[in-house]
């Protein structure tokens, strides 16, 4: 690829540092995905050990463009996390199966995908490998648009990460969702999906739990006997207060919207570098 303008390089230290590569058998450059026009070559490392000494073995797997679609959205991530170089982006799918995991949730709730092969089924998260950047007090969702013609692409994206960013939301994190177009079309799209999602009026379900010890509470002050009131309890006191206080982080809990923040980002980069 041209890396010239994408990274704002020098362009002889680009042509020298991959002429390297490929002279080493480290990498190979090829033609873009057909239908992909005037983004010069791609430069594709090839060589197993050069994932492996950068941790990031996963990615072997994907060293090959397999469409246009593909490739533009790549470039697209890329491109966005350039522009962001500070924010603590997770790169690989074990990192960000571990990072969710260390804030106690389970994988279940996890955007996956199911590959069928005749070695047998693999079970791969975040599948799509979009930039997703998660600290102490926020998580970053980005969705990108490589060139679709519908919102179709972002709605199915925003469902599968749904159980994850309502258990996020409970756990005290702030949530961003930016979407990456490269045209005013898909980001008026984008902009209308993602204002649907910041208005949803319908208020988040209450946790289980809190809503067992609520009902308890109420039920064994109303009809309990004392001996039960003190093993629930301790005191009638005791049980007001501890109502009182569930109550309250229940109306936090169902009067707070999903996320912190909506957005959409149009590169200028890859603007003008049409299908």
């Amino acid at each position: 690829m041209q890396w010239t303008s994408f990274l704002g390089c020098h362009p002889e230290k680009v042509r020298r540092a991959v002429r390297a590569l490929v002279a080493q058998g480290l990498a190979v450059e090829e033609a873009p995905a057909d239908g992909i026009h005037r983004i010069g070559r791609v430069c594709r490392i090839k060589a197993r050990r050069v994932y492996r000494a950068l941790g990031a073995g996963e990615f072997f797997r994907r060293r090959r463009i397999t469409s246009r679609d593909v490739l533009m959205r790549r470039l697209l991530a890329l491109d966005h996390v350039l522009e962001r170089p500070r924010l603590p982006w997770l790169p690989t799918e074990a990192e960000k199966v571990a990072a969710f995991e260390a804030l106690g949730i389970e994988r279940r709730v996890l955007p996956r995908r199911t590959y069928r092969g005749a070695a047998g089924n693999i079970r791969r998260y975040f599948h799509l490998g979009l930039p997703l950047a998660l600290d102490a007090e926020r998580a970053i969702f980005v969705h990108v648009d490589p060139g679709y013609e519908t919102a179709t692409a972002l709605r199915a994206w925003g469902a599968a990460h749904h159980d994850l960013w309502t258990m996020l939301r409970d756990r005290g994190h702030g949530i961003e969702v930016v979407a990456v177009t490269r045209t005013w079309e898909a980001s008026r799209r984008a902009r209308t999906v993602l204002g649907n999602w910041a208005r949803d009026p319908r208020p988040s379900e209450l946790d289980a739990g809190i809503r067992r010890e609520i009902d308890r509470i109420e039920h064994v002050l109303r009809h309990g006997d004392a001996r039960e009131i003190e093993e629930v309890c301790g005191t009638i006191q005791g049980g007001l207060v501890r109502l009182s206080a569930l109550r309250k982080h229940a109306r936090r809990q169902t009067g707070r919207g999903l996320f912190n923040r909506v957005a959409t980002w149009r590169t200028k980069r890859l603007r003008r570098r049409l299908f």
